[in-house]
């Protein structure tokens, strides 16, 4: 379920796990690189739903400036 699904809903509770998979996937596509920080994701959420997200990065305490990698930083890796 990409974010552009997820936005077109009228309400989402978003998951801090929602939103470490969408990064991820972000990342892995080449949108965004780890290096950046959590808030260039709202370029790509809708303001109305980046509100709840901000909560959400809040209550499990990120920072707007913290890097996308530190979101994401709990990867499972297949080929190790």
């Amino acid at each position: 379920m990409s974010i552009a699904t997820l936005s077109s809903a009228t309400s989402v509770n978003y998951s801090i796990d929602m939103l470490q998979d969408e990064a991820r996937q972000m990342v892995e596509k080449g949108i965004v690189s780890r290096q950046q920080p959590i808030y260039v994701l709202c370029k790509y959420i809708p303001a109305r739903e980046w509100v709840c997200i901000e909560c959400e990065l809040e209550r499990c305490d990120y920072l707007l400036r913290d890097p996308i990698g530190d979101l994401i930083a709990y990867e499972h890796w297949d080929n190790d």
